[in-house]
């Protein structure tokens, strides 16, 4: 009687579990899922790197200068929902770990090209923030003909002058060197509009806190050497293939070529501070760069 009991009971055990697990598969949609793996670049730094979603094209974030993949999270979510969508953290940012000394714009370029590399994509557009947009120039001369567009944020065409000599450089620099938190600090908030959500700022700042100063500095000098030399053939070079979702902080500011898209009412942080209107840029980018207007 008891070995009667104990099987109805496993039997009933078994049919329960097999239908919750059924009820989660089915619960889970393909965008849902998302797969975190780690890839050496070139320099043998290991990058952190995860997708969500299917189908092409692949939409790569390259997140800016001292962030990490979280400043992507409003994206993620929303173009997850139609693409494959890879996030990934640059060497000595957010949860990857570096080997090098030099924060080369090339080297970081390295790292996206590692990560597109080991997941096979063939048809990729990079996507990249601030800092982010020269790492995405970098990676599309590794990897050719498989990008198929490039999008600057806030990158590129903007009113901002890079310091372009060495002394002027060193010059801009310094304070960092000096105090790499406070400087940093002030920068980043100096960089929302006053109608900013306060709430946002903070949590943004929060993120910024944590970089590694070493880390920061000569990522800071190879981006002013990359756009002092490299910037002006690079963006020639890949002209009909970039586009720009550049800040419009007083709304009067105009676009300096028919490829650049400006989103009115915002500073720096364009994706963070108006995820919607960014998000619409961007669908609008890809439908361009795709043909695809389903």
């Amino acid at each position: 009687m008891k070995t009667d009991c104990s099987r109805k009971l496993a039997a009933w055990l078994t049919v329960f579990v097999l239908v919750g697990l059924a009820g989660c598969v089915s619960t889970t949609s393909t965008t849902e899922r998302q797969t975190t793996a780690t890839v050496e670049s070139a320099d043998g730094s290991p990058i952190v790197y995860g997708t969500r979603g299917q189908d092409e094209p692949v939409i790569v974030f390259v997140h800016c200068w001292t962030c990490n993949h979280t400043f992507w999270d409003a994206q993620i979510d929303y173009f997850s929902k139609r693409y494959e969508v890879v996030w990934l953290d640059l060497a000595g940012h957010g949860e990857s770990s570096s080997r090098r000394q030099r924060y080369a714009m090339q080297a970081f370029g390295q790292d996206v090209a590692a990560v597109v590399n080991q997941l096979g994509a063939h048809k990729v557009i990079l996507v990249g923030h601030s800092m982010g947009g020269p790492v995405a120039v970098e990676a599309a001369k590794q990897l050719g003909d498989r990008v198929i567009g490039i999008v600057g944020v806030d990158t590129f065409y903007t009113p901002f002058e890079y310091p372009a000599s060495q002394e002027a450089i060193a010059a801009f620099v310094k304070p960092f060197e000096m105090d790499f938190h406070g400087t940093s600090d002030k920068m980043v908030r100096s960089m929302f509009t006053p109608q900013a959500d306060p709430a946002a700022i903070e949590a943004i700042v929060t993120k910024f806190s944590v970089a590694n100063p070493e880390v920061g500095v000569s990522a800071m000098y190879e981006l002013f050497e990359w756009n002092a030399h490299q910037a002006p053939a690079d963006l020639r070079r890949f002209s009909d293939i970039l586009y720009n979702i550049n800040a419009a902080p007083t709304g009067k500011e105009q676009p300096l070529n028919p490829h650049v898209v400006m989103v009115p009412g915002v500073g720096h942080f364009v994706a963070q501070v108006k995820p919607e209107a960014f998000n619409q840029a961007l669908e609008r980018i890809i439908t361009k760069l795709t043909g695809k207007t389903d």
